[in-house]
């Protein structure tokens, strides 16, 4: 059975975010224990699954899994997913997924090498910041919010340079995100001046699904673009996230849905032996 291993939200390798991709043979799926066991194994912050439908609304079905848990969606293994299909399975064009629990999700692949995946918009609500927050990540945010069904924290803080230094306390923000029934935590900024191609920053972690930090999260910027669309005045932003392989990531607000574009790079496909 071929994988692959592709960084996404980047044009280079060795950047952006790390994906395992398998592309399975048309039928059912394999044992949930077996592909938690291959993204153990690979040990990326997702690997996606994905397999030709069998009914009509979609082409593949996928599904996404952190070395620890399945999760209910992921952006940059999508776009992972969908540069596999066109290097490997000739695809042009958009292909429809179907996912268990985020429903119908579109990709595009232009002739430029660009993806455009068209996900569901996560509003935000501001809420108090939980309990203990501001121990976990060694300051206090300026607004916290709530990402609905997305099931993120919003932490706005007061500039790039405090999103970029953060360093929270992992073991403790694994506790709170558990206690307060949270994927993770998105930090976030404006960027530290107008002009260097992007419109805010971010950085994201979800120590409790063993992802400590993720490298570049497609799913985060659905919540970071409504709320940065607002702020700003304008549907169409760039965001880039602050990790050591960093990305960016375009998004484009159009009602309840986000359309996330960035670039992926094939770095190894091989054979499961297994």
């Amino acid at each position: 059975m071929r994988f692959h291993v592709i960084d996404a939200f980047t044009d280079r390798p060795f950047a952006g975010n790390p994906a395992g991709v398998c592309l399975l043979p048309a039928g059912d799926w394999p044992d949930d224990p077996w592909m938690q066991r291959v993204a153990a194994e690979l040990n990326f912050s997702e690997s996606a699954f994905a397999l030709p439908a069998a009914t009509p609304g979609a082409d593949w079905e996928i599904r996404w899994f952190t070395p620890l848990v399945e999760t209910n969606l992921c952006g940059h293994a999508t776009l992972a997913t969908t540069h596999a299909l066109r290097t490997e399975r000739g695809l042009a064009g958009a292909v429809r997924f179907r996912s268990r629990h985020s429903g119908g999700l579109l990709a595009r692949a232009d002739e430029d090498g660009a993806i455009t995946l068209d996900f569901p918009a996560a509003p935000v609500t501001e809420t108090p910041a939980p309990a203990g927050l501001a121990d976990v990540l060694g300051l206090t945010p300026e607004a916290t919010y709530r990402t609905g069904a997305l099931g993120d924290l919003l932490a706005v803080l007061p500039d790039e340079a405090a999103v970029r230094d953060a360093a929270p306390d992992l073991p403790a923000m694994a506790g709170l995100t558990r206690r307060e029934a949270l994927r993770g935590v998105i930090l976030t900024a404006p960027p530290a001046r107008a002009g260097q191609g992007h419109d805010f920053v971010s950085r994201f972690f979800s120590p409790a699904e063993g992802i400590a930090e993720d490298p570049v999260t497609g799913s985060a910027h659905t919540a970071l673009a409504p709320y940065w669309s607002a702020r700003l005045g304008r549907h169409a932003l760039t965001g880039r996230q602050l990790s050591a392989r960093t990305g960016l990531v375009r998004t484009a607000l159009h009602a309840d849905r986000v359309h996330l574009t960035g670039h992926a790079v094939t770095i190894l496909t091989g054979d499961l032996h297994v």
